[in-house]
């Protein structure tokens, strides 16, 4: 399916993510990369380029990038070099920024996720075209109660990896996706903890409109994403304020814009540098990076299983649906409860199911984590066992599951079936499956509604509806509603 174009036009996009790599020290100095601390209290003289210091590279920070490469499918290169890419700025007093640029060190690769578009869902692939080692620059605070600004050092040297892609999507929807599915792989891979927040994970979107099979138009980069919601609103506006200029006669121009959540628009910061005006040349301080392939391999035999492996196990070893599969490993934490679950329970497509909609329903508009949630993934498992042997309804067992939820009910995973039997018992929510029992209360319910009979067997299916009910009212709910209408439909003919 081909995205929806807005007003005639085809939305261009492309992102540049900064992830904040997780090392304890910085990319060229043993300065700490610790958030929250006073400021200018974590640069140090290599950060700052004072004469006589010389960089250093971080091994760690080496070895995250060949991560994220292995986990993007993309290509190490075997030596990568890297460059001062110059500019004036407050917060970069040394002037300029070591980073990389004709040969980084990941290059290629691809990042691939599920969109919903409509009523169908589509899978999409995002192509990379580089990540690159750099480090960061400060940061400039401004205090407009007093008029003054200020600057804060310390993220100067924080290592970074930018990831930057090819300009492959074609709507917000999309970006927002294609960002998700990028900090699920940095943050389980644990290359980065993801805080947008804190600023570990920033991205930048290169948005341009044109008219479909024109050449790519004038791009605009909106800096500094931090946050999802904030990402689409700002995608949004650009797209009708660029639209709207083209349509007015106006040229749009190459620009850096950033987004004021406040009023939901963006705004020029400056005009767009290309790599020409950053005056690239190698730096001479520090020699090129040299990766073997010994390196990553054994880098490879330290990894966890990737999400993208994990999720085609999942389909392979439990059937699970792609899509199943890829919303269960948007996490280590949810991938694990699931796994415990189904393993347990020996209903994996149930697990999948209640996972995908009480658990992250509840989760999400309590606005909590997995590692709080007050269902094991035993209680879970024990609960699905008592639908699939018919032991309760799907409706008994939301009422058992929101018993659990609420009352919190602790439970060693060997006693957890043992929870839910006595939970049962105590709400009297067991579901009858005895026959006889059922039938006689059939009888009683066709003999009181003589004119739902006749219509059914006048060819009215739709009668039979008015049977269940009262049926299920006679049974208090706790009739099995397969047999019920098994035993309906033999007693009618």
């Amino acid at each position: 399916m081909s995205a929806p174009l807005v007003h005639g036009y085809e939305v261009v996009i492309g992102f540049e993510t900064h992830a904040q790599l997780s090392t304890h020290s910085k990319i060229f100095s043993r300065a700490s990369t610790a958030f929250g601390a006073e400021p200018n209290t974590q640069a140090c003289a290599v950060d700052l380029a004072l004469p006589g210091t010389l960089p250093v590279m971080n091994k760690g920070a080496v070895e995250r990038a060949i991560q994220l490469g292995l986990a993007l499918g993309s290509h190490i290169a075997e030596r990568s070099i890297f460059a001062r890419k110059n500019y004036f700025y407050p917060d970069l007093p040394k002037g300029y920024q070591i980073s990389q640029f004709e040969i980084p060190v990941v290059q290629g690769g691809e990042v691939s996720f599920f969109l919903e578009m409509g009523q169908e869902t589509v899978h999409k692939t995002v192509r990379l075209v580089r990540a690159h080692l750099e480090e960061d620059a400060g940061k400039s605070l401004h205090e407009d109660f007093i008029g003054q600004s200020g600057i804060d050092l310390n993220r100067a040297g924080t290592p970074l990896l930018e990831i930057v892609t090819e300009p492959d999507m074609r709507s917000s929807a999309e970006a927002v996706a294609y960002a998700k599915e990028l900090h699920k792989i940095v943050t389980w891979i644990g290359i980065c903890d993801g805080n947008m927040q804190e600023g570990s994970f920033r991205c930048d979107a290169n948005v341009s409109v044109r008219k479909p099979g024109a050449p790519l138009g004038t791009r605009r980069e909106i800096k500094n994403l931090n946050s999802f919601k904030f990402m689409q609103q700002a995608i949004d506006f650009e797209v009708r304020w660029q639209i709207e200029q083209i349509e007015d006669g106006h040229a749009i121009q190459q620009a850096t814009v950033l987004f004021d959540p406040d009023t939901g628009e963006t705004r020029a910061m400056r005009t767009k540098e290309d790599a020409a005006d950053y005056r690239y040349f190698p730096d001479p301080d520090l020699p090129p990076l040299l990766i073997s392939r010994e390196w990553v391999a054994r880098v490879q035999g330290d990894m966890a299983e990737l999400p993208r492996v994990m999720a085609e196990r999942f389909v392979r070893d439990y059937g699970l649906p792609d899509y199943d599969a890829t919303q269960l490993t948007q996490s280590k934490a949810m991938a694990a409860y699931f796994e415990t679950a189904a393993k347990a329970c020996g209903q994996p497509k149930l697990a999948s199911n209640w996972i995908m909609g009480e658990v992250s329903r509840r989760l999400n508009s309590g606005e909590m984590s997995l590692e709080n949630i007050p269902v094991s993934s035993a209680l879970l498992a024990g609960l699905i066992t008592r639908i699939a042997d018919n032991t309760i309804s799907n409706s008994a067992a939301r009422q058992v599951f929101e018993a659990l939820w609420s009352e919190a009910t602790a439970s060693a995973d060997a006693e957890a079936l043992t929870t839910i039997d006595a939970l049962i018992d105590a709400k009297g929510l067991k579901q009858i499956n005895d026959t006889g029992a059922l039938e006689a209360i059939i009888d009683e319910v066709l003999a009181a509604n003589p004119k739902n009979v006749e219509e059914f067997k006048a060819g009215n299916t739709k009668a039979l509806n008015g049977l269940v009910g009262p049926i299920m009212k006679a049974s208090k709910g706790k009739a099995n509603p397969a047999q019920v209408n098994a035993l309906l439909l033999k007693k009618l003919g």
